[in-house]
């Protein structure tokens, strides 16, 4: 069999006609892109549609597929026979094509519900961002699969008007959807830009408390030291005699404290500050909070406000000495169920509550995201 010699055939039968590929597509319900193709040889029309062909330029099915004319014409046998033929190809074409729109439909459903339920719960993360990225790339491929199976594509197709709708709306989508993907990895970017250059703020000065903790100037970097959980640690280290201090701040999206200092306090100002702290109280929860089972090992709290979310402030005295007049404040207060710096990096652990686990993945976080 020659296809191009079928095809010049039938490009010769349609000028016949005195018709255009445009004209003949929309009678047999196809694409121009399929006329042309038929017409060059390059693929042939479906079994289906040559007996409509050959009826419709009045020849035989056997001077198409040979490409020339034939001084016979094809009797009625014949053409019942090819009839059956194509009935019986689209019988089984369907058959076989069923579980594959059935495949198709649920797979389209399925990235649907995937995309859904990944914007309902996305963050700035850049392997979240991806993932959205190749849902939408997948329920897109799904769509049209699905539609080129069921015939419905090539349909679509052979309509200009709705073939212009169909390329505006794709345009309009593809421009939201590259809006959509700049500004959400210029989010990314500065997030990631902001958290890498972000530095760990350590001092060992008590001259610094000031600067993070209690701060005057409510427009300030450090006003996250205003909480009123703060109102555990004094309001001045000024005039203080100091033991020991260290205070850590990391502000890489939102500021994170560690802190630990002990103050050796005079008589007099012992009482006074234990009378401060005591109305405080301490929280009883805070066992409930990060694993914490109870207080450090050799020290009762004197006072402590704690936030599931934020974490805890305390201080507290060393257990069963009524000589000394020490009280030791610490600060483990962060965003998002864990610091992003390592505690025991920051804090002795002498200081820190028994069981406290405030790691990245620790099962509290676990339980609440």
């Amino acid at each position: 069999m020659d296809q191009k010699k079928t095809g010049q055939f039938l490009k010769k039968l349609r000028n016949e006609k005195g018709l255009t590929q445009e004209q003949l597509a929309k009678r047999f319900n196809v694409s121009n892109r399929s006329v042309s193709r038929w017409e060059t040889g390059s693929n042939l029309p479906d079994i289906s549609l040559l007996v409509e062909i050959a009826d419709f330029y009045d020849v035989d099915v056997r001077e198409i597929i040979d490409g020339e004319r034939k001084s016979e014409m094809m009797d009625k046998e014949i053409r019942e026979v090819a009839g059956k033929m194509a009935d019986y190809s689209n019988n089984e074409t369907k058959g076989h094509l069923l579980w594959v729109q059935i495949a198709g439909i649920a797979g389209i459903i399925l990235s649907l519900a995937a995309l859904v339920l990944q914007g309902l719960t996305y963050q700035p993360d850049l392997k979240r961002f991806f993932a959205i990225v190749m849902t939408f790339a997948v329920l897109g491929i799904m769509s049209i699969i699905t539609l080129y199976v069921t015939g419905v594509l090539q349909k679509i197709m052979a309509h200009k008007k709705l073939m212009s709708a169909i390329k505006i709306t794709v345009f309009v989508l593809i421009g939201c959807g590259l809006c959509w993907v700049i500004t959400t990895a210029f989010a990314i970017g500065m997030f990631y830009l902001s958290f890498n250059s972000s530095k760990v703020e350590v001092s060992e000065l008590p001259e610094s408390f000031a600067k993070y903790i209690h701060v005057s100037d409510p427009d300030s970097e450090y006003s996250y030291g205003n909480m009123p959980e703060f109102d555990v640690l004094p309001q001045s280290l000024e005039g203080l005699n100091i033991k020991e201090y260290q205070l850590t701040y990391y502000n890489p999206w939102d500021p994170q404290y560690l802190v630990y200092f002990t103050v050796d306090y005079d008589e007099q100002d012992y009482a006074a500050e234990i009378d401060r702290l005591s109305k405080i109280g301490v929280e009883d929860e805070y066992v409930n909070y990060y694993s914490v089972t109870g207080e450090p090992e050799g020290y009762d709290l004197v006072a402590m406000d704690c936030s599931e979310y934020y974490g805890f402030i305390y201080a507290m005295i060393p257990e069963g000495d009524n000589s000394s007049n020490e009280i030791t404040y610490v600060a483990i207060w962060f965003c998002n169920y864990a610091p992003d710096l390592d505690v025991h990096d920051y804090i002795p652990g002498k200081y820190l509550l028994k069981g406290l686990d405030v790691s990245d993945d620790n099962p509290y976080r676990s339980s609440r995201l």
